[in-house]
């Protein structure tokens, strides 16, 4: 099962006026008007000018040492404008009409922003879930690029985006720098590395900056928090706190989320007791069969036992799996068989913009009574 920050690659924003012509001799003010109010994320800052912004991404990929800065202005502005060769990492015109993203977690902040219709290719579109944007590609709108891991350049240059965006797992990605050298500017989204949901729900902030939607993108993540704060509230009034296991065997390592990921905090605001609540560190855990066993065997729930679909698939893979007190009650469920037309996982799409829906998921499979009458979007017990 691929995730989907595997599907994201390079982005590439158009280069108005990059150049440093001679003669011109109208810079770029100094001062800093004012800055974006951020809550939660922190891998990207936007400084607001007179005339002109600069997006800067702090964290592009996990422990990186470089940042990007991005200075977008109108067409007109651009014109005027002179500064330091390589001052910037990419310079771009505000009026984005046609964009190439490279991860399915992209796409609900373009349908909510009312933008998708300059979406125009997309690395793997069958991970695509989307009904609106699906039809957008079976009309022949969003062209295929490829797979994530890597951007048939030729088709790209053709779409000639204004924008593309994608992200560095480890480092800078040399299709990306391909990109680059044929006149494209490459914006780095560091979303998937921020630490909590809400903080990866704000980049929706993002593509405000970059469609000059920012007072929209402000709104609709207000709603998304308030939502999810409501959610976490109400499971507080729960009698009790079932407990969780995660994860599954990965050849013979057991991988689960430790107690400072996203994943964990997902489950405490969710008022259940994740029972490696206690662990710290960077990355999943990794451990023996033994000691989860030991610790969980009589869990109340198991969640997300990776890509595994049913409880026979679970069984055929190990048959140890069945001596878990969650699989006997028959307690296990997933978001994976929550798919789109062509089997993309909704989960992995929609899930890093709309946490709130995930929150109430959890709820409502570890306190029913809480939310009656609610389905569960992405979460469903396996059969």
């Amino acid at each position: 099962m691929k995730k989907a920050f595997y599907i994201l690659l390079p982005i590439l924003i158009l280069l108005y006026g990059c150049k440093n012509e001679k003669g011109l001799k109208r810079d770029l003010p100094e001062s800093v008007a004012k800055t974006i109010d951020l809550k939660y994320a922190k891998g990207f800052t936007v400084d607001y000018n007179s005339n002109f912004k600069v997006l800067t991404i702090n964290n592009p990929w996990p422990e990186s040492e470089k940042t990007y800065k991005y200075l977008i202005a109108s067409k007109e502005q651009l014109s005027k404008m002179t500064f330091p060769k390589d001052a910037y990492d990419g310079v771009f015109s505000d009026s984005i009409t046609k964009l190439v993203v490279t991860s399915t977690t992209h796409i609900p902040a373009l349908e909510l922003l009312g933008v998708e219709h300059t979406l125009v290719g997309f690395p793997g579109t069958d991970y695509i879930s989307s009904e609106k944007t699906r039809q957008r590609i079976d009309e022949g709108n969003i062209r295929e690029l490829g797979k994530n891991e890597g951007i048939n350049t030729e088709v790209l240059l053709e779409v000639d985006p204004n924008v593309v965006i994608g992200f560095g797992v480890d480092g800078v990605n040399k299709t990306f720098e391909t990109i680059k050298k044929a006149g494209v500017p490459v914006i780095y989204n560091g979303d998937w590395v921020e630490s909590s949901a809400l903080a990866r729900a704000e980049w929706i902030k993002f593509f405000g900056v970059l469609f000059n939607k920012e007072q929209k993108a402000d709104s609709i993540f207000n709603t998304i928090e308030n939502s999810y704060l409501e959610a976490k509230e109400i499971a507080q009034n729960a009698k009790d706190k079932p407990t969780v296991l995660s994860g599954v065997m990965n050849g013979n390592v057991w991988e689960l989320p430790n107690g400072t990921s996203f994943e964990a905090q997902f489950l405490k605001d969710a008022n259940l007791k994740y029972l490696w609540s206690d662990t710290t560190g960077n990355g999943s855990l990794k451990l023996s069969f033994e000691a989860v066993f030991e610790k969980a065997k009589d869990a109340d729930l198991w969640l997300s036992p990776s890509y595994y679909s049913s409880l026979e698939q679970l069984e055929k893979a190990n048959k140890l799996y069945t001596s878990f007190e969650a699989f006997k009650t028959k307690n296990i469920y997933s978001f994976t068989n929550t798919k789109g037309a062509t089997g993309g996982v909704l989960y992995y799409e929609l899930g890093t913009t709309r946490p709130d829906l995930i929150l109430r998921d959890l709820i409502k499979i570890g306190h029913p009574e809480l939310l009656e009458g609610y389905t569960p979007y992405f979460f469903k017990r396996l059969d």
